[in-house]
């Protein structure tokens, strides 16, 4: 048995320790927002958040990510979150969608650690793959998502007196 704290849910699961974290998300708590992409943490499509780094879930055991707090797709929430998936849909990203779970984890992950970042900062870090080439509107979406995070973190106007 194996302890692993998922979305905030404590989650006792009965598997091999060397069994990838993915097919855990996956086949054992039907979490299929997390994708299968290459097998070899190249691709991304299996991006999750790990004590709040983004990680490629197809090379994390089980084994290791017990104790850790780790996020899916289906729960991340929060201020850049929220900014990332609204900016994914604004930009209208998806084509066939199944490589974004992964893109906007990773996105929410660049933008947590330094939401100062420029646009070209920012996809600089992303190494994630799309076969169907929505990278131009993943440029768009980053920059919406800075856009709404450095809007709302804007200190207030002052009136007038």
């Amino acid at each position: 048995m194996i302890t692993l704290q998922i979305n905030g849910e404590t989650r006792q699961i009965d598997v091999d320790g060397e069994t990838p974290l993915l097919w855990v998300l996956r086949d054992e708590l039907k979490l299929t927002g997390t994708k299968f992409g290459c097998g070899r943490a190249l691709c991304g499509a299996c991006t999750v958040h790990v004590d709040g780094d983004a990680a490629r879930s197809c090379s994390v055991m089980a084994r290791d990510a017990a104790g850790k707090a780790v996020v899916t797709i289906e729960g991340v929430s929060g201020e850049v979150a929220s900014a990332v998936k609204n900016a994914w849909i604004k930009a209208q990203v998806p084509q066939c969608g199944y490589c974004q779970p992964g893109f906007v984890m990773t996105a929410i992950t660049l933008l947590t650690i330094d939401g100062s970042q420029s646009k070209d900062e920012v996809l600089a870090q992303i190494t994630n793959i799309c076969r169907c080439g929505t990278y131009d509107a993943i440029r768009v979406a980053v920059g919406f998502a800075l856009d709404t995070l450095k809007r709302d973190s804007a200190p207030p106007k002052r009136s007038a007196p």
